[in-house]
């Protein structure tokens, strides 16, 4: 998989998304429900970015799989708030926190790959 393509069409997708809620959902949507889908729209934006970000600088420097944890956490926290937001079973609100810890296991890995590395 090409992860810095799959990281810009996800970007692309968030402003979609993102539209599509401002538009279409606002009437339809509660407030409190609304906000979730904003979240959802605003996290998968910031992380597609991100992990476009460490796919790049995955090429140049040792290669780290910070970008998969970002697309994971997209897939799972974004997609997890989505789902509740349209009226998918409170249920689903567990799998945010995974979605969540993958984000914040991206951002380590990324901040780790800008350790310096001993000169041989």
């Amino acid at each position: 998989m090409n992860v810095g393509l799959a990281s810009a069409m996800l970007g692309a997708l968030a402003v979609v998304v993102g539209a599509f809620g401002t538009h279409a959902l606002r009437s339809q949507l509660e407030p409190a429900k609304m906000e979730l889908f904003e979240t959802a729209a605003r996290y998968q934006l910031v992380h597609a970015l991100a992990a476009a970000f460490a796919a790049d600088r995955a090429q140049r420097v040792r290669a780290t799989p910070a970008a998969g944890w970002f697309l994971a956490g997209i897939v799972l926290f974004s997609g997890s708030l989505y789902g509740l937001a349209l009226g998918a079973p409170r249920v689903l609100g567990a799998v945010t926190p995974f979605g969540g810890t993958a984000f914040i296991a991206g951002w380590v890995l990324l901040a780790l790959s800008f350790r310096r590395r001993p000169q041989a």
